[in-house]
């Protein structure tokens, strides 16, 4: 009972790990396009939210439950599967750390904009390319963890 306990708990913190980061992507990018420094403005501020109550718990439970589940299951840490998804979901974890801080930038610039009365400042376009750049990385990373978790020994051996 308690692996399953275990297992549904990181089956949903990975949802959320990846689902809050989608989500952020889909509302800036239409926000952004909108040229609206209100809407820009709101979807700032929900991402940053979006990521203390989401991004963040589900990021630290991920590798609680994880190891967890390895121990109970008796699978060794350095299994191969294990390893991989791990580094992978580190790698994630590495490219969205500076993104993360490039969103309290970005709602800083829009409340700028909006106070101000004008539209992005250069701050707010250079920080969303690196934002962009590093959002990449960051969701194939996180893709790639859960593709390995899912097919274990299949996707990389064991």
């Amino acid at each position: 009972m308690a692996f399953l306990v275990l297992k549904v708990l990181h089956i949903l913190s990975a949802t959320l790990f990846l689902g809050a980061g989608m989500a952020s992507v889909f509302y800036k990018v239409t926000a952004d396009l909108s040229g609206d420094p209100r809407a820009v403005l709101f979807a700032s501020r929900g991402i940053v939210r979006a990521d203390w109550l989401f991004t963040i718990p589900s990021g630290i439970a991920l590798p609680l439950t994880g190891i967890t589940l390895c121990k109970v299951a008796g699978i060794a840490l350095t299994t191969r599967w294990v390893l991989v998804g791990g580094s992978l979901y580190v790698l994630a974890g590495l490219t969205w750390l500076p993104a993360f801080w490039l969103q309290h930038v970005l709602r800083r610039e829009a409340e700028r904009a909006v106070a101000e009365g004008t539209g992005p400042t250069e701050a707010f376009l250079r920080a969303t390319r690196v934002w962009a750049a590093l959002g990449v990385p960051s969701f194939l990373a996180a893709v790639g963890a859960i593709t390995v978790m899912v097919g274990k020994g299949i996707v990389v051996g064991d």
